[in-house]
């Protein structure tokens, strides 16, 4: 997975202006990988151990999760963010072509597009109705899904953000910059 979001990252890359640091992030299935980089070639590339079906899959035992279950997910989930600290703060551009964190973007509101950004803000918004359905809120009147996997997914992408300082992704859609990365662990949240 590492040397394909490194690809990735080169694609991605050539298609944008030169400049300006650039982090591509994708969570999987079962792994979460990220690129960064100024140049051409990404100046660091690491494969996370946790993947949307899988952080689901070790945490979430009942569905909505119960606070508990929530709770150790974003323990766990920061423990694995430690390993790529050194991107927090570094002024990059963050970008997916993920169809999950399309769909969140939607989800919070954003203009449907070629290329969409999604504030951290928007984010956290659309965690605290994931919180709410954990507290026992309807999923239908918290306008979320009521699925594990996008509870993980979603999961990921606030801890990623907040604990990084990312104040937006950019999400674009297959024909856009970031095209193919969905599948590149052999599974996805697709």
């Amino acid at each position: 997975m590492k040397e394909a979001i490194a690809r990735r990252y080169t694609q991605l890359r050539s298609a944008l202006p030169d400049g300006g640091r650039v982090t591509l992030l994708h969570i999987g299935a079962q792994q979460t990988a990220v690129a960064s980089g100024v140049g051409l070639e990404p100046d660091a590339t690491h494969v996370l151990a946790l993947g949307a079906t899988k952080t689901a899959a070790d945490y979430f035992r009942h569905m909505p999760p119960t606070p508990v279950e929530l709770e150790n997910a974003i323990m766990a989930v920061e423990d694995e963010l430690m390993g790529v600290r050194a991107l927090a703060g570094s002024a990059s551009v963050l970008c997916t072509h993920d169809p999950a964190l399309r769909a969140i973007a939607l989800l919070a509101g954003v203009t449907d597009g070629a290329e969409l950004t999604l504030s951290v803000e928007a984010v956290e918004r659309l965690f605290d109705l994931l919180s709410a359905f954990v507290l026992g809120r309807p999923a239908s009147s918290a306008g979320i899904p009521g699925d594990t996997t996008f509870a993980a997914t979603l999961l990921i992408l606030r801890e990623f953000m907040h604990h990084l300082q990312f104040a937006s992704i950019r999400v674009s859609t297959p024909q856009g910059p970031l095209g193919g990365l969905a599948g590149m662990d052999g599974g996805g949240v697709e």
